[in-house]
């Protein structure tokens, strides 16, 4: 549910085509839950002409089933 939330979220201006074609981006996000919101982002970023996309991300939400005690 939460790719279909964010999919069409994301645009570049005309501006930022032009500053972004050909370049390498870094995408900083805070907390990485399911990756749907990075994963907009970048596909809006390489769209408008990106090179590559690179995440860095502080937290990540991890459920229960990954939790090894």
């Amino acid at each position: 549910g939460r790719r279909l939330n964010v999919k069409a979220a994301f645009a570049v201006t005309e501006a930022g085509r032009r500053r972004i074609k050909g370049r390498r981006v870094l995408l900083i996000d805070d907390v990485l839950t399911t990756g749907a919101t990075a994963e907009a982002c970048a596909r809006a970023l390489t769209a408008a002409g990106a090179r590559a996309v690179d995440l860095a991300v502080v937290a990540r939400v991890r459920n229960a089933r990954e939790i090894v005690m």
